[in-house]
């Protein structure tokens, strides 16, 4: 995630980043750019007064669809921020939860070593949960305190170790029943994160909604030149290439911040949300 400054319009406006999506776009506008100047001079060198006239009528329907595409783009804009904000939302339980589970392990429990677990254990399920979200397993994050089996569920390993250290505890007398409970409560809330997390990712925006979002800004796109070329000339090509940055702009934001857990420069900070969980839980049971 790139932290900014939101006041600084100068470097907003001048500065090309790798999140920027003009670089993304720079073919396609270099290419429609191209197709708008054959189209302008074919119209404005080849087509006769009569037929012209037909012509001109055809960037009429523009305006309508101009308004549906709008609608269409914010909508989809929306779909996808909302995606993006729950993911955070979720992110943002699981370090509270974290907190929590820590002060209550600090509290309850007396011996060192189970104090340790608990120290290791807590953050090694942050990391565990961000690794599978970004479809990797990665171990060297993980503090070797349990023999995790690779190509498994890492979250519910680690999960289901932390509650079966929680119910020894209970067994051995060392927790009371109310203390087990207050416990489990943390380790239910755990895999509730989980849960969230998963429904995010695996459910993608609605594959034939993305499909026809690009087909109608394609579309609407290249039928500019044909009506707009008698009225603006050659200046039709910066026209159409502004109309195509705007709008397939809009759907590229979306499309990245739809799934917010993995790598882009505007995804979820999920890297330093995991080394805040390990440096507080670190804190609460040193």
């Amino acid at each position: 995630m790139i932290n900014y400054n939101p006041k600084d319009w100068f470097i907003f406006i001048f500065r090309i980043t790798k999140a920027d999506t003009f670089r993304r776009l720079l073919p396609l506008m270099l290419a429609v750019s191209i197709y708008s100047g054959a189209i302008a001079y074919v119209e404005l060198n080849y087509l006769s007064t009569e037929e012209s006239q037909y012509i001109r009528n055809f960037g009429m329907m523009h305006g309508v669809l101009g308004f549906v595409i709008s609608l269409l783009l914010v909508f989809r804009t929306n779909t996808a921020y909302d995606r993006w904000w729950e993911g955070r939302k979720v992110w943002g339980g699981l370090t509270n939860t974290s907190r929590n589970m820590a002060i209550k392990v600090n509290a309850m429990v007396r011996a060192e070593e189970d104090k340790r677990f608990f120290r290791l254990m807590i953050p090694n399920f942050a990391f565990a949960l961000k690794n599978m979200l970004r479809e990797n397993e990665n171990f060297e994050e993980l503090d070797p305190v349990l023999d995790l089996k690779r190509g498994r569920h890492l979250p519910n390993q680690i999960a289901a170790a932390i509650y079966s250290r929680v119910n020894a505890l209970h067994e051995k007398g060392n927790l009371s029943n109310a203390q087990m409970l207050a416990l489990s409560d943390d380790v239910k809330a755990l895999t509730n994160h989980t849960g969230a997390c998963e429904r995010i990712k695996n459910t993608p925006i609605p594959f034939t909604y993305s499909v026809f979002i690009k087909k109608f800004v394609f579309f609407y796109v290249i039928t500019l030149p044909f009506g707009w070329s008698f009225s603006l000339g050659y200046y039709i090509i910066p026209v159409v290439v502004l109309i195509l940055y705007a709008l397939a702009s809009l759907e590229l934001i979306a499309e990245e911040i739809e799934n917010p857990f993995g790598t882009d420069d505007n995804d979820l900070p999920t890297d330093q949300i995991c080394h805040n969980i390990r440096k507080h839980v670190a804190e609460l049971l040193s």
